[in-house]
């Protein structure tokens, strides 16, 4: 009976390491979309100011007259 038992509490503990190690890869993959998003946020940011800067230097400069 002990090979038994150890052979069913290798098998839980087996699958409380596949479920534990699952949670861990969705957190992985929710953290890695929000940093992706965050970046593609910012990077909208920086071509919206570029272009407000570069829209700015051709008022100063009489371009866009």
């Amino acid at each position: 009976m002990d090979s038994q038992k150890a052979q069913y509490d290798a098998g839980q503990i087996s699958g409380q390491t596949r479920e534990k190690t699952n949670n861990l890869i969705e957190k992985a993959n929710k953290n890695t979309q929000h940093v992706k998003d965050n970046v593609q946020q910012g990077g909208q940011q920086m071509l919206a100011k570029a272009h407000g800067a570069a829209e700015g230097a051709k008022d100063a400069t009489g371009i866009n007259k």
